[in-house]
């Protein structure tokens, strides 16, 4: 349901902040482990090193942590790539940003040895530049020049690319195998605050940006000669999404794998929401966006308890049918 007004616009991004927050308490309540809410309380008021504290110390409350992080990351950076491409299919992973990404990670970690948070971070934006100037370069080639279409070609093909190197390179170093593949899966578990933390100043840099050009994204919306036309230079937005994606999904693959379809999902939702003034996209995206990986991260500890599910192959079961309806409702509206 569409907010008119801006009144109900900030409601709505209040109402969905508190969903949010009520998603990340159940994150940290609910699990194989039996924990309460008066456990989880006492955690923090009665700390005692009780197995259930530790769980939720060390464990629940950075994994919510790293869910909401990494899901209000890839959701605006799918905000940022649809307004740019003007394809309401791009987004992180189907754009092959991510993949672009973990192929770097995984190169640092079976070549080189590299286990250093820091480096994975700059590895994988590395990666994600790598894969987005190639889907543009690619993109671009023929007498139509850059179109959503050949942008989604372009992106698949590069997506596949890496993934086929990076499952080359696991199937020479075996003993990796087992450690990588359920992080390329795409996973928050497992990981503990000191990696949030490697990557939060990146993020928060990017979150920041994307809201001080949203109200300049409503212009270059209208169309690249429309906002030449009202004076918007239109080569600094575009290096500002780009940058501002690179940074969003490079760290998110660095702390959590290569997780698809947020970044197509959320952005929609976002619109339907608050319409489609950038300014309440953003940050209603980022919002959403947390809320769905924390969703699907939950869920994942209940498939197949007591062992989990990567929350990767979570939100691409509740994606592809959304992209799949995405993709023939662009197609019909031609």
């Amino acid at each position: 349901m569409l907010l008119k007004r801006t009144s109900y616009k900030w409601i709505g991004l209040f109402v969905t902040f508190l969903l949010m927050f009520g998603f990340m308490c159940a994150s940290v309540i609910f699990g194989y482990a039996d924990t309460t809410w008066r456990t989880a309380i006492d955690s923090f008021t009665h700390y005692n090193g009780s197995n259930e504290h530790i769980i939720i110390q060390k464990v629940r409350i950075p994994r919510a942590l790293i869910a909401a992080a990494v899901g209000a990351s890839l959701a605006i950076a799918g905000v940022l790539m649809q307004t740019l491409t003007k394809n309401p299919l791009a987004s992180p992973g189907i754009f092959g940003i991510n993949a672009g990404a973990g192929f770097a990670v995984v190169v640092a970690m079976t070549i080189f040895s590299v286990h250093n948070m820091q480096s994975f971070n700059v590895l994988a934006f590395l990666g994600a530049a790598l894969a987005a100037f190639s889907v543009f370069i690619i993109g671009s080639f023929g007498r139509e020049g850059l179109t959503p279409m050949k942008l989604t070609l372009a992106g698949a093909a590069i997506s596949a690319m890496f993934a086929s190197f990076t499952q080359g390179l696991l199937v020479l170093d075996e003993a990796l195998l087992d450690q990588v593949l359920f992080w390329l899966a795409g996973s928050v578990a497992g990981r503990n605050l000191e990696t949030l933390i490697s990557v939060i100043p990146y993020m928060t840099i990017a979150w920041l940006g994307a809201i001080f050009i949203s109200g300049k994204m409503n212009i270059f919306a209208m169309g690249e000669d429309v906002a030449k036309g009202l004076g918007l230079n239109t080569g600094f937005i575009k290096i500002a999404i780009g940058v501002l994606v690179i940074l969003l999904a490079g760290s998110s693959v660095a702390v959590a794998g290569p997780i698809g379809f947020v970044g197509i999902i959320v952005p929609h939702l976002a619109r339907a929401i608050v319409g489609m003034d950038h300014r309440w996209v953003i940050p209603m995206a980022g919002v959403l966006g947390a809320i769905l990986l924390l969703a699907a991260d939950i869920a994942a500890r209940y498939i197949v308890m007591p062992s989990e599910v990567p929350v990767g192959v979570m939100t691409a079961a509740i994606g592809t049918p959304f992209f799949i309806y995405i993709a023939r409702r662009g197609f019909n509206a031609r």
